[in-house]
């Protein structure tokens, strides 16, 4: 709901691909004349996804509808009653509803027109100040053109009259009930669908959004350490829940990338529980799948660990198989390879090195979910799985075995980054190994 500023400037990704450090928690700064006014934008950042973006398609007009404030009336609000489209939020790092972004390529030139609602006195006593259509934002968002939204029509209809090339819009369920790109798409217009561009440019990160991860990211290894420190025989998986997430936010989260799951003993082994009701007891493992979300880029990482601080042999035995073989992913990490090689890799080494630990049968008949997939602004992030890595990637490796009949689950899921020479665990911080674990939660 309350607008993003401009502010500190993110060096973007270097060709090698390497990503400038992240700033510390607590180091993003907005702009001093409107205090308290939400996210920096990185203007930098911004106008190179937009030239990416147009240089990708040549020719044609871009048109992105940014999202609607959500009704309480209507809608269930978990956290609050706005969060931006990411394809817009991704050209404009803006958080300001009801707006509009016009771009135009071709003829050897490029056109960027923002539109934003006008400003209206009365409902910001209710919301909050808003960004509307003056120099001001011209100035805190790197756009020099700036016009109220009721001028988009007339300047829209000018453009598609002499601007050659198909009109680009992106088309997921949210834009299709937006009535101006409904006309558009039923006029007889030559209109494609803009999401799998932005898509493949989202897959690789720049600086600022490498930087926006790494916070959430290590803003949710402290909600696991939390989680590890709040638990004890008895405690109700919806207490261990509310230490993360108490964690989260008194760290500056914005809200849950993901709906929490925290499952403990035979919950375990269903892996998207998410209601979080059952109390805990003596011997259980607790599975706390958690990630924050920090300026619309998510973190999503899991910790297994014994309620009562002590891995039994057994617990042992099977959480190190799960470890090792998540390292065996990381180590063959690097630009070049796919998701469905590591995938490969880990089932292979878990098969190898299972012994007699899964009964007659090999632990990775009980890994039975995917490996990885891509992290961003969804936690399921966008992109095709079949591109080979490539430096500013980030994926989860997140292999798990699940023994229904023992009430045993055990996943490990770390946030890596694809590096020049190979790859760099993001959320490291969070204690892994079985010493690690029991160390800290001795401590509690």
């Amino acid at each position: 709901m309350l607008i993003l500023v401009a502010g500190v400037v993110v060096p973007t990704l270097a060709a090698q691909g390497r990503a400038s450090p992240a700033p510390p928690l607590g180091a993003w700064t907005p702009v001093p004349e409107l205090p308290g006014m939400g996210r920096p934008v990185d203007t930098a950042s911004v106008a190179a996804r937009r030239r990416a973006l147009l240089a990708r398609i040549g020719r044609g007009v871009v048109l992105v509808p940014a999202a609607h404030e959500r009704e309480l009336e209507r809608d269930y609000l978990q956290d609050n009653d706005f969060r931006q489209s990411n394809t817009f939020f991704y050209l404009t790092e803006l958080e300001t509803q009801d707006a509009w972004l016009l771009l135009v390529a071709g003829g050897g030139a490029t056109e960027t027109v923002l539109f934003l609602p006008p400003r209206n006195p009365f409902q910001e006593r209710w919301t909050g100040l808003r960004l509307g259509p003056d120099s001001t934002a011209a100035r805190l968002t790197g756009i020099a053109r700036v016009l109220p939204t009721d001028s988009l029509d007339p300047v829209l209809a000018a453009l598609l009259a002499r601007v050659r090339g198909p009109l680009y819009v992106p088309l997921d369920q949210a834009t299709r009930d937006e009535p101006r790109l409904r006309d558009l798409v039923f006029v007889g217009r030559d209109v494609r669908n803009l999401r799998p561009v932005v898509d493949s440019l989202r897959l690789v990160k720049d600086a600022d959004e490498l930087a926006r991860m790494r916070k959430a990211i290590d803003i949710s290894v402290l909600g696991h350490v939390a989680a590890m420190q709040a638990a004890r025989p008895g405690a109700w998986e919806y207490e261990i829940e509310a230490a993360v997430e108490a964690e989260f936010r008194r760290n500056g989260a914005d809200r849950v990338g993901y709906p929490s799951i925290v499952g403990s003993g035979p919950n375990s082994t269903t892996l998207h529980y998410d209601v979080n009701r059952r109390q805990t007891r003596d011997g259980d493992l607790i599975v706390v799948d958690a990630g924050a979300e920090w300026g619309q880029y998510t973190a999503d990482v899991t910790r297994t660990f014994p309620v009562n601080g002590k891995f039994t042999p057994r617990q042992k035995a099977i959480y190190d198989l799960v470890l090792s073989t998540q390292q065996a992913a990381f180590d063959s990490t690097r630009p070049g390879a796919t998701i469905a090689q590591l995938g490969r890799i880990a089932r292979d080494y878990m098969r190898a090195h299972s012994g007699t630990l899964c009964g007659a049968g090999t632990c990775d008949a009980y890994f039975i979910h995917g490996l990885s997939h891509w992290l961003g602004m969804d936690v399921h992030d966008v992109g095709d799985y079949s591109t080979p890595l490539k430096p500013g990637m980030v994926f989860t490796i997140e292999p798990g075995i699940y023994l229904a009949e023992e009430g045993l689950g055990v996943r490990i899921e770390d946030d890596v980054l694809v590096t020049a020479t190979g790859a760099e665990w993001l959320s490291a911080k969070a204690p892994k190994t079985t010493a690690e674990i029991e160390r800290l939660m001795g401590r509690r």
